[in-house]
């Protein structure tokens, strides 16, 4: 399994599921979105707030969140960021 990033109101997602994250106001993303609806592989994570962002997985389920876009990428790339710190860290050898 890959990292989990939060997405709003203590739910997750795995990251290394996500295709894209984009903003629900275009035409063609709101028909994707109630595709998946009717589909029912819609997840909505929005606690009943606005949807703000539609989170592409790679088995063609959306998610829907409550946070903006830039706010998931940007919690995406700071967990990428650390987690690559840690494994460069812990693959270091001390030798006495």
């Amino acid at each position: 399994m890959g990292n989990l990033i939060n997405i709003g109101f203590g739910n997750v997602v795995n990251t290394s599921k996500i295709v894209a994250v984009i903003s629900p106001d275009s035409a063609p993303i709101k028909r994707i979105v109630q595709n998946a609806k009717d589909a029912g592989t819609a997840i909505d994570a929005t606690q009943g707030r606005r949807t703000r962002a539609v989170i592409i997985m790679d088995d063609n389920h959306i998610v829907l969140s409550a946070l903006q876009p830039e706010t998931i990428a940007s919690r995406y790339h700071s967990k990428d960021t650390a987690d690559s710190h840690h494994n460069r860290s812990s693959n270091i050898i001390l030798h006495d």
